[in-house]
């Protein structure tokens, strides 16, 4: 006997555009709230009663590829939540954003054997839906009370990111935290509604430098004529 669709039904359906933040030189100052910007994979985890769904940046299922997540969402996640994040995989040196993009394999076996040797951890930065009830028209300053209540006793590889409105340690992050691994720093109004597919946010990423060579490009997704993305390569030291 199949099971009642309300234990399967989200409190947003799938799939939600993630809200965005466009580029800019200088962190800005103002009534913000600042967290350090992670180099991982953007993820929309959906909990119903009885299922989980993780959705990627561009809406395209990522359960197969990180069930050790998939388990740790059904264990510790409230029915009726949908949690905005990032996916990374965490070592003694930093983020390794390499052993997250091997993740990426068509084979299942290999997935399970990635999970088991290097896990991923899930960072939580916004709550969309708690309790069956949609957040996306509350202020972020409301919506971040609501996630640092959901996750009051949560524990890696499950966490909240850590936030300042202190601007001069925003600007302290942004130096500090390079070396590990992390890509900038994220301004977030604190009365901004969330806006799916928008760019309502502010980034400032870390400035680096390097002498290469450009090998390829791949168009951008808006179509030919717009060049998305460049493939680099690099000087040895030989």
């Amino acid at each position: 006997m199949d099971r009642p669709k309300a234990l399967h039904a989200f409190a947003l359906e799938p799939p939600v555009e993630p809200m965005l933040a466009k580029l800019a030189e200088a962190l800005p100052e103002g009534d913000y709230l600042y967290e350090p910007k992670w180099d991982g994979f953007r993820a929309i985890v959906f909990r119903s009663a009885a299922e989980v769904f993780i959705q990627s940046r561009d809406s395209r299922p990522f359960d197969r590829y990180f069930p050790d997540l998939h388990e740790l969402f059904l264990e510790r996640l409230p029915a009726g939540c949908v949690i905005d994040g990032e996916i990374v995989i965490a070592t003694r040196k930093g983020l390794d954003f390499d052993a997250l993009q091997m993740r990426l394999h068509p084979a299942a076996s290999r997935v399970a054997r990635l999970a088991r040797e290097a896990p991923a951890s899930f960072v939580a930065f916004d709550v969309l839906a708690l309790r069956g009830k949609k957040l996306l028209g509350e202020p972020f300053r409301r919506r971040r009370e609501f996630l640092e209540k959901l996750f009051e006793h949560a524990k890696p590889p499950l966490q909240v990111t850590p936030a300042t409105r202190d601007h001069k340690l925003a600007m302290k992050w942004l130096e500090r935290f390079e070396g590990a691994g992390l890509d900038g720093v994220v301004a977030k109004p604190l009365e901004l509604p969330y806006q799916p597919g928008k760019r309502a946010m502010i980034k400032v990423k870390h400035a680096r430098t390097a002498e290469c060579i450009v090998v390829g490009f791949r168009w951008h997704k808006l179509g030919e004529g717009i060049v998305g993305s460049l493939l680099l390569g690099l000087y040895d030291e030989a």
